[in-house]
């Protein structure tokens, strides 16, 4: 995907960094054969390199300083760190190797990790070629690593790397604030006034009070950032958006009040979850509105000259909007 917020660095500085990271003798030789990038990513660039040995690794590059990002996105690659560090410390969940990192910044302007290719298909992919039976057996997969993703507890609500909150309220609320500011700043049109929307958030902020004990979030689990081989899962990536907080803003659940998204059937049943609650299902209506209101202002802030992705949440941010009791503006 193409997004201004890839950091594309040259042939040389890659090869600069295989030595770093690897040492000389890995250094790929001849022409660019030994590299490719990996397109199915929206916000960090990512290459697919052969080293001299035959081996291949990937590198992931963060997005240069000086291109504006959305705010819970300052610092991703440092949270995406610490994320892939907890969960193989805690869980038996597959995920990345880290080979080396590097935030020196001293052969690009921006932090940069290499892992191992991992040989697999992306589940977001290839889920609508696999028969009905083996997607759902993927599906009830991530369901249940996503259950044992949230048994790792924390200290505190909010960002992996900090600071924390107190209270789940005051981490989601400022979270959700940080969003709407971030359109205001750019002047995203929403559709919607603003400030109807944060009195949205306010309105039903008291349910945010039944969360009191802060899990691992993964939040940004969808089945494109899940490997399969053999109808297995073999890894989970792109661990950026990880943050202290309540479960059941995961991404598996976002069908519950959004159908768009997929059924998510075979998710909770491997997860574990039964019915939600009234309760649940107010929280889980806030966690819509703010995952939708991030995918129509992140457009402006990827540069993204298509408007398909913007018109898309448009319609499910009316939708979210519907059910909060409001009609769109004439």
């Amino acid at each position: 995907m193409e997004s201004i917020t890839k950091n594309r660095q040259s042939p040389r500085t890659l090869r600069a960094m295989v030595a770093r990271a690897y040492g000389p003798d890995q250094v790929p030789v001849g022409a660019e054969e030994w590299v490719s990038e990996l397109g199915h990513g929206w916000f960090n660039v990512a290459y697919r390199i052969q080293l001299r040995d035959g081996s291949q690794v990937v590198l992931k590059i963060a997005p240069s300083p000086g291109v504006e990002v959305m705010t819970y996105e300052r610092g991703a690659m440092a949270t995406e760190l610490a994320a892939l560090r907890l969960v193989r410390e805690h869980t038996s969940v597959p995920v990345p190797v880290v080979d080396f990192s590097d935030t020196s910044h001293e052969l690009c302007d921006a932090d940069y990790f290499f892992m191992p290719y991992i040989d697999a298909d992306n589940l977001g992919i290839v889920r609508d070629s696999l028969p009905a039976a083996e997607r759902d057996a993927c599906n009830e997969a991530l369901g249940a690593a996503n259950r044992e993703l949230n048994a790792i507890r924390g200290s505190g609500f909010g960002p992996l790397t900090g600071p924390l909150q107190p209270s789940w309220r005051a981490a989601f609320t400022g979270m959700a604030e940080d969003v709407l500011r971030d359109g205001e700043r750019r002047g995203v049109d929403l559709g919607w006034e603003y400030d109807l929307i944060r009195s949205i958030f306010a309105e039903h902020a008291g349910c945010l009070e039944e969360v009191v004990e802060p899990r691992y979030v993964e939040w940004d689990l969808w089945a494109g950032n899940a490997m399969v081989r053999d109808g297995k899962i073999v890894s989970i990536i792109d661990h950026e958006r990880a943050f202290w907080g309540d479960p059941l803003i995961e991404a598996g659940f976002t069908g519950v009040e959004l159908p768009d998204f997929g059924d998510p059937a075979a998710f909770m049943r491997g997860y574990g979850q039964g019915p939600l609650t009234d309760s649940e299902r107010v929280r889980r209506r806030l966690y819509c509105l703010y995952l939708v209101l991030i995918m129509v202002i992140e457009t402006v802030y990827r540069g993204h000259a298509d408007t398909r992705q913007y018109d898309w949440a448009r319609g499910q941010l009316d939708q979210l909007m519907a059910k909060f009791g409001h009609r769109p503006p004439r």
